[in-house]
């Protein structure tokens, strides 16, 4: 319940931030730099949702050697791995679903944008030809960039996993930023199934 209600807090402020970035750059903006942030929008929740397929996929195994020889990142790549069901909710369902409902709205604008620059009659089959069109072809970079993402992160999980554990161990030693503490009660009972 307490997890619940923290990443539907961190959401709805996460919402927020996107849709009001979002709406400053896209106001006012010519309709080809509105398609670029649209795109760019996009390919966030893609990344994301990649991360978090790679930390469900991910095996922590490996990355204990690194971490007693104290390889920069694997320690946090644990943490991640140990962490992987907030992980990947986060990861997939707060970013992912964000950009998801922010695209659509930024699409909407563009489409907006993009005709009334082109002085293209309104309720006109040109125009809901673009409606249609530009609406179906972001859709179909956003499912079909997830289904590519899934693959790969389940491939080069390891990869992906090691990569976020270093950024997270340079924000926490750089920014002072914990962005995932370490779950010690998990720790606490893997160390009790071994001894088992």
């Amino acid at each position: 319940m307490k997890w619940s209600i923290t990443i539907a807090v961190i959401t709805f402020v996460l919402a927020a931030i996107f849709s009001v970035a979002s709406n400053g750059i896209l106001n006012g903006a010519p309709w080809s730099l509105g398609l670029l942030v649209v795109l760019f929008i996009v390919l966030i929740g893609i990344l994301f949702d990649m991360i978090g397929i790679a930390a469900t996929a991910a095996d922590e195994t490996p990355f204990h050697s690194m971490a007693a020889r104290k390889i920069f990142g694997a320690k946090y790549s644990i943490r991640i791995i140990r962490n992987a069901d907030r992980f990947s909710n986060f990861c997939n369902d707060v970013i992912g679903d964000i950009s998801g409902i922010i695209s659509g709205t930024a699409t909407a604008l563009v489409i907006i944008q993009l005709i009334q620059s082109a002085d293209i009659a309104r309720h006109s089959p040109f125009e809901y030809g673009i409606n249609i069109g530009l609406t179906s072809l972001i859709a179909a970079i956003t499912v079909g960039g997830k289904a590519f993402g899934k693959t790969f992160a389940i491939t080069y999980s390891k990869d992906i996993i090691f990569q976020v554990g270093k950024v997270l161990q340079f924000l926490e030693e750089n920014l002072h930023l914990t962005i995932m503490k370490e779950n010690k009660k998990k720790k606490a009972k893997q160390k009790f199934k071994k001894r088992k």
